[in-house]
């Protein structure tokens, strides 16, 4: 408790008000699972105490009967009946008794077919005719009940009595004193109660015990305060720009928001499945559920290029964030493209003006025809290139990208030609992806080729059918069989990574976009040496 502004005493942070409901998730808790055992211990023992009385009624009924069979059945009790009338010390009295006092009944009375007493706890009703209507039982059949007689309420058996001929003679009546029943029942309650305190007793401490694990799970937060973190929980889930992917402990998905799912290409059923069967094996389903570590970690699913990081939790799950750097990648490849053309472009400006000179001199030194022989080779080479090109590869995306690519290799002295089988028409479905493919792969081949004894670089593009047939090959050193499924993978590379951009990624990508269209990518040793690239792409024709 504390102190009001105005002197006086106000609720602690867990009491909404002095003698209200607890605002404390787990004091709620606590009192609800008081108040059900409290009830349920007090039900059990009412449909326990409900049936006890009816039980302990038809108990000594049944009691009541057993003695009385066990009395008629007596030949000397059948026979004193037919041997002598009623008298206090006939032999049918000291039966009788004998028996009352041996099974601890009230009364064992043996009665005639008049209905007239032959016995009775109290010999002066000797002779009297019974308190009872005996129809039933002189009737021939067995008697179980509750009545009230000379002696007070008692529980009864009647049975006939029946003589060694078979001869009906009368019955017999055994009473059993309803007090000694109801105290049996009273007697009863006390242990009942003492079980159902115990019970309760241990209800109490295991909802203590709840309480308490609940409290420290919880971590003593009002249920208005989870509902809040909640709501705020989901509200920032869903609005960030970041995808968040959370994992229990035994690797299931709990939890994904909107950019995870765009990321990663998951549906709405995702929740309470296993990565590897929503995601299938590779490189991000191996990030996201621990089996790589480290920090800022790249990943290719389908056409995007992730950085995932994951952060486990006190539960013993964890919790990866997914940022998309494909963006990024592409304009870090852009720039590498367009620092290859500045490259190439300050080579052709050294080279024109070296060819500046030489015409200059040779119209000085008044060659006239000599000059004009020279700029008609040097024009003829740039167009014989360009034609070779185009009547080769029809499509102008990738006409074009090879002009330039074959600029940039002159400038680092690798020649890139074209196979002699090369035709490609243009008819391509994606001419985006396959540019991305044929640049990664030549930039590749373009490296690796770079100070061998006899760079080359020679791509070969061919289409049968709707497929279209990639093959790059260099003179670089080729790579050994045990690497060959190793190089798809994301991040991996043998590169300096560069200030921009991280390395790894241009193999994978090539991959995934082959496999998106249904196709392969492979790579093996060339015929000269070096490694030999091979893409097929079977739709990629219209």
């Amino acid at each position: 408790m504390s102190t009001a502004p105005d002197g006086g005493r106000r609720p602690g942070p867990g009491w909404t008000r002095r003698f209200g409901l607890p605002r404390r998730a787990v004091s709620q808790i606590l009192l609800t699972q008081l108040a059900i055992a409290t009830g349920v211990t007090a039900l059990a023992t009412g449909l326990f105490l409900a049936p006890l009385s009816a039980q302990l009624d038809d108990q000594a009924m049944r009691r009541a009967l057993a003695i009385a069979q066990s009395t008629a059945a007596d030949p000397a009790v059948a026979g004193g009946v037919l041997a002598s009338g009623p008298a206090p010390d006939s032999a049918v009295q000291a039966a009788a008794e004998r028996v009352r006092r041996a099974t601890g009944a009230e009364y064992v009375v043996v009665l005639d077919l008049e209905g007239i007493r032959r016995s009775h706890p109290s010999p002066e009703r000797i002779g009297e005719h019974v308190s009872t209507d005996p129809a039933d039982v002189l009737a021939g059949r067995e008697v179980m009940e509750i009545d009230e007689g000379t002696l007070g309420r008692s529980a009864r058996g009647k049975v006939p009595l029946i003589a060694a001929d078979g001869e009906l003679i009368g019955a017999v009546s055994v009473g059993i004193a309803y007090d000694s029943v109801r105290d049996r029942l009273l007697g009863a309650i006390p242990g009942l109660l003492a079980y159902a305190g115990g019970a309760l007793a241990a209800g109490a401490l295991a909802a203590w015990l709840i309480s308490r694990r609940i409290q420290r799970q919880t971590r003593d937060l009002a249920f208005s305060d989870i509902a809040g973190l909640l709501a705020e929980r989901e509200a920032m889930l869903h609005s960030i720009r970041e995808g968040v992917v959370a994992l229990d402990r035994h690797g299931l998905i709990r939890l994904v928001n909107d950019e995870a799912a765009r990321l990663l290409g998951l549906g709405p059923d995702a929740a309470g499945r296993a990565l590897d069967d929503v995601l299938g094996p590779g490189r991000t389903t191996d990030v996201l559920a621990g089996r790589v570590t480290g920090r800022d970690l790249l990943t290719v699913r389908g056409p995007r290029v992730l950085v995932a990081n994951r952060m486990p939790t006190e539960d013993g799950g964890a919790v990866a964030t997914l940022r998309d750097r494909t963006e990024l990648e592409h304009l870090g490849r852009e720039l590498d493209s367009t620092k290859g053309l500045i490259d190439a472009l300050r080579a052709q400006d050294h080279e024109h003006a070296n060819r500046l000179h030489t015409l200059m001199g040779l119209l000085e030194l008044g060659l006239h025809q000599e000059a004009v022989d020279f700029v008609t080779e040097v024009v003829g080479v740039h167009r014989t290139t360009a034609e070779q090109v185009t009547e080769k590869v029809q499509d102008p995306l990738l006409a074009a990208l090879l002009m330039g690519k074959a600029t940039v290799a002159a400038e680092r002295g690798v020649p890139l030609r074209l196979a002699g089988a090369t035709y490609l028409p243009d008819r391509l479905v994606d001419p985006g992806g396959l540019v991305t493919i044929v640049g990664n792969l030549v930039d590749n081949a373009l490296d690796a080729s770079c100070g061998s004894p006899s760079p080359l670089v020679e791509v070969e593009l061919r289409a049968t059918g709707h497929t279209v047939e990639l093959r790059v090959r260099d003179s670089g050193p080729g790579v050994p069989a045990a690497r060959r499924e190793e190089i798809f993978t994301a991040g991996w590379s043998t590169k300096q990574p560069a200030a921009h951009r991280e390395r790894g990624l241009g193999l994978a990508l090539v991959r995934r976009l082959a496999e998106r269209q249904g196709g392969s990518a492979r790579v093996g040793e060339g015929a000269d040496g070096g490694a030999e690239f091979s893409v097929v792409l079977p739709e990629a024709l219209r």
